[in-house]
């Protein structure tokens, strides 16, 4: 459902640049402790292979968090708009960003740094958890009916960027540094830029107008009083569909794309600088993607562009990851990029379909319920579990198969799920 209706007056530009660019550094400070998991495994945890599980494992822990993060912030900018819940949420994202890059490691204090380290990556996830449905629902909200799914389809491309600055920052720290000064405290560096482009977005943010859609519900009286008992209520099977195309992005790309440097550098056998470079050209090729596919959505309609991208991601990654473990490094470059494009597209159809489940009225919460849930699930503990079974089977097709048992359970969902573009059925659930 989409009551976001064309008589409104769309966001400024200023407003939809501001949106998109605070994702890129939401996105980049995420990230950017996954694409350092090896390094960040040495510091804190001692190093090793059941080091770097523990570190992928507060990658997870911290993922358990956002389904909270985004109930409360969803709350408040159900409540109070979507404007307010995103200064919250980045300022929260800045002090802990800040936190980490300037954390003791375990030579200093021993293994309450480790402990550390998890705590604040739960605050981070706790932040974040209200700062991409926020987004979202903002730039949703704020485009023209026939340009939703470009316009929303921004907020992954946006995230694709930030991953592109994370990974490509992370790479070249390690390139020009020996393992003794990386592990000493170059590791900080990228974690202190990230903290100040936090504190950028917190400032940017100060001056955007409010969504047009809260603006109507003010006006209207129709501000839930309770968001989460309202979409419980009214919105249990887009809930339902949330989860089923967020379960599908999130795999998607935590396993096809953020996965695959450790991926690399284990099953794969190349080294952290090569394997950081060759997913930072695969993420060029997913910012270059998503425009595209967001505006396929608004030409053809959400249900057939996500149905062709659920098959390819049934087909191709099992025979994908096999190639990029025992290929040559052109062998894993063509296979990474072309996972990487596959799931930008999802993550591009999936962020105005997704929203589209909802009315404007408790929309965030809804978000929060179906989405983020899933992304908890599928996205934080996904390359934990991977790593974990790539350990104990030795068989590089894994990360493969999970994607592919998820694009098959998620395939009825998708072939029975009603179209939310406007051209293509407008109102309907």
């Amino acid at each position: 459902m989409s009551d976001v209706e064309g008589s409104h007056q769309p966001i400024s530009r200023g407003s939809a640049v501001i949106a998109a660019f605070s994702t890129i550094v939401e996105w980049y400070d995420f990230t950017l402790y996954l694409y350092f998991a090896t390094t960040l495994s040495r510091v804190f945890f001692g190093g090793g292979a059941e080091s770097l599980l523990t570190t992928l494992a507060g990658f997870a822990v911290a993922y358990l968090m956002r389904p909270l993060g985004a109930i409360f912030f969803g709350h408040i900018g159900d409540c109070y708009g979507r404007r307010r819940t995103m200064l919250l949420s980045v300022a929260l994202m800045t002090a802990a960003m800040l936190a980490i890059a300037l954390l003791p490691t375990r030579a200093q204090i021993g293994p309450a740094a480790g402990v550390l380290l998890l705590l604040l990556r739960c605050v981070m996830g706790f932040a974040v958890g209200g700062e991409y449905t926020g987004v979202v629902a903002y730039l949703l909200e704020g485009a023209r009916a026939g340009r939703r799914g470009l316009v929303t389809s921004f907020a992954a491309a946006a995230s694709e960027v930030g991953g592109l600055l994370a990974v490509g920052l992370a790479a070249l720290t390690v390139s020009m540094m020996d393992a003794v000064t990386l592990d000493a405290w170059g590791w900080r560096i990228p974690f202190l830029v990230g903290a100040a482009l936090a504190a950028s977005v917190w400032i940017a943010r100060s001056a955007m107008q409010e969504s047009p859609d809260f603006v109507r519900q003010l006006a209207g009286g129709t501000v839930p009083a309770s968001p989460l008992l309202h979409v419980l209520a009214t919105h249990r099977v887009g809930i339902a569909r949330g989860f089923a195309i967020s379960a599908l992005g999130s795999i998607t790309y935590y396993v096809g794309i953020t996965y695959v440097p450790a991926f690399l550098s284990t099953a794969g056998k190349m080294t952290e600088a090569a394997s950081l470079w060759l997913s930072t050209i695969a993420a060029v090729a997913v910012i270059a993607v998503t425009p595209f596919v967001g505006a396929a959505s608004d030409r053809w309609g959400r249900r057939p562009v996500l149905l062709g991208l659920c098959g390819l991601s049934a087909i191709l990654p099992i025979t994908l990851f096999s190639l990029m473990a025992a290929g040559s490094p052109g062998v894993a470059l063509a296979g990474a990029i072309v996972l990487a494009m596959v799931a930008g597209g999802v993550s591009a159809v999936g962020a105005v379909a997704t929203a589209e489940q909802f009315g404007g009225e408790g929309r965030l919460t809804g978000l929060a319920l179906g989405a983020t849930s899933a992304t908890a699930i599928f996205g934080g503990l996904a390359p934990y579990v991977a790593q974990l079974l790539l350990g104990r089977t030795g068989w590089p097709s894994i990360p493969g198969i999970m994607i592919a048992l998820v694009a098959l359970a998620v395939l009825p969902v998708l072939w029975r799920m009603p179209e939310t573009a406007p051209r293509k059925g407008g109102n309907q659930t």
